[in-house]
């Protein structure tokens, strides 16, 4: 897997490199501002990037505008997210672009080695990971059309779904069969309007048109 970090801190750039590269992935570039972040990513157009949100010169949300951009560049580059902060308004936006996976993890909650490297190639394959704290605060910024039609356990569901749990994983969660969560899985589909396609990314479309809609305000 080919891969573009984007971190300003050299000491967590070269260690992030370092552990994907641990894991067999090939770091093709990395940067350390946007305008070089952008330049690399057309370039090298990797597999997935690793970017963080706060970069130079203001340390606000370049990061998060820097993926925006390039995903116009390159509509479907899955992007993973690491911040240590929810931006909402530019988290919202990716999310809402849809397309190619996406993942948005809260740097002092990811926990050990094997949980970042899964994510990053969950993202890579285009699904999606999302720390269940930016779920949450995304999903109470406002909530509109088609939203209303799911119930409460069929909002959990797809919670849990966007933070890339399988449908084992759910029923574990949750405590209920796998039986069960496959039924809110398919009613979940019907309502949001998600019909099976040749790409069998049905779970990502979904979990990306809820958020996407729970987002606007």
């Amino acid at each position: 897997m080919r891969i573009v970090v984007v971190e300003d801190l050299y000491l967590l750039r070269d260690g992030l490199v370092r552990l994907l590269e641990a894991y067999g992935h090939k770091v093709v570039a990395s940067a350390g501002d946007g305008p070089t972040a952008l330049r690399l990513l057309a370039e090298h157009r990797p597999d997935v990037a690793v970017v963080d949100v706060r970069l130079p010169p203001t340390f606000s949300d370049e990061g998060l505008q820097v993926a925006l951009e390039a995903r116009r560049g390159q509509p479907g580059l899955p992007v993973l997210i690491l911040s240590q902060h929810i931006e909402q308004l530019y988290a919202r936006e990716l999310l809402a672009a849809g397309g190619g996976g996406v993942g948005y993890l809260l740097k002092d909650r990811v926990f050990d080695a094997d949980q970042f490297i899964e994510a990053v190639e969950r993202v890579a394959r285009g699904g999606t990971s999302l720390d269940p704290a930016v779920v949450a605060k995304i999903m109470n910024a406002g909530s509109a059309s088609p939203l209303d039609a799911l119930t409460a356990r069929e909002r959990d569901v797809i919670a849990l779904m966007a933070e890339g749990l399988s449908n084992q994983a759910i029923a574990r969660r949750l405590f209920l069969s796998e039986g069960a969560i496959s039924k809110h899985t398919t009613a979940i589909f019907a309502k949001l309007g998600i019909e099976a396609d040749a790409d069998g990314n049905r779970r990502v479309r979904a979990v990306l048109t809820f958020l996407g809609a729970a987002g606007r305000t």
